[in-house]
């Protein structure tokens, strides 16, 4: 087609499109073609401002390495992580799912621990936390064999990826579900954090006026054949950022007690007070297990 006018641009491409053989690629592409054309005539975006986003979408990518993801850092920051989970997960959308977003942090090959053991594996400070993560199907009978990872940042915010002083895998584990449903292990409560700002997203938000935060939660992914792959950020009920987390991951089915203790552990004498105790009970869905890529290595 001969351009003859702006118009006539969006139609060009949308003709291209479906010459795409694959039904769904050919949605998403007419879509996104119609949507973002839309987006520039609306804001009537200027020659300057195209540059400067194609900039940005180059330094997203080249800020990538091997412990750090920054397009899914900005995925989360504007919403779009939260926003395809609810919508596929639950019931339309809405959000008493314990499904959420994977995050930038998780790894494969977790170290294989047992039940009962601690996923501190180095020295770490805080206060210790016991944790039971049980695991039933939907008419609520417990699941056993489940596969469960475990993640979650330390005291200062950091996740040993980003902490050298941290061993490798520190505050990582994978568990087995026993007959009932369950896994359990030790570790230190965890704390909230700032996502990192020394990036695209750090500009975005500073632009915004936001603060980094996100409130202390708990990672745990769930895998067993014949059920849909669970992933899970459970949350602190009494964190100060739970309203307005940087990730726009909250919602109320994710946000757990995390019980606070201030009398003698009644087996372990070595743990100091206070300690806490953080008990959930997650619902997996029938459906197809499939991992998710890894965002770091």
């Amino acid at each position: 087609m001969i351009i003859k006018n702006e118009k006539d641009v969006t139609q060009a491409v949308l003709e291209v499109m479906e010459r795409t053989t694959d039904p769904r690629f050919r949605k998403i592409m007419a879509s996104l073609i119609e949507h973002l054309h839309g987006f520039v005539r609306d804001v009537e975006l200027t020659e300057k401002e195209f540059r400067a986003a194609t900039e940005l979408l180059n330094d997203i990518g080249q800020q990538k390495t091997d412990t750090h993801n920054e397009m899914v850092l900005m995925a989360g920051s504007l919403g779009v992580s939260s926003l395809v989970c609810l919508l596929n997960n639950g019931n339309d959308g809405q959000p008493e799912t314990k499904q959420s977003m994977l995050g930038p942090f998780w790894r494969l090959n977790s170290p294989r621990t047992k039940n009962g053991e601690s996923i501190v594996r180095s020295k770490t400070p805080g206060s210790c936390m016991f944790v039971d993560l049980c695991y039933v199907d939907t008419d609520g009978a417990p699941l056993a064999g489940v596969e469960v990872d475990v993640w979650h940042a330390s005291t200062v915010g950091l996740y040993e990826s980003q902490d050298p002083t941290q061993a490798d895998m520190n505050l990582r584990g994978k568990f087995t579900t026993d007959e009932t449903g369950h896994v359990w292990f030790g570790s230190i409560k965890p704390s909230g954090y700032p996502i990192p700002t020394d990036g695209v997203v750090g500009k975005l938000l500073a632009a915004q006026n936001r603060h980094p935060f996100r409130p202390a939660h708990l990672h745990a992914l769930a895998f067993k054949e014949g059920f849909k792959t669970l992933t899970s950020q459970i949350y602190s009920e009494n964190d100060e950022k739970l309203e307005s987390d940087v990730q726009f991951g909250v919602t109320e089915a994710l946000i757990a007690r995390y019980q606070r203790h201030d009398e003698p552990h009644p087996e372990e004498s070595s743990v100091k007070i206070p300690w806490y105790t953080m008990d959930c009970t997650l619902v997996m869905e029938h459906g197809k297990a499939e991992l998710p890529a890894p965002p770091i290595k």
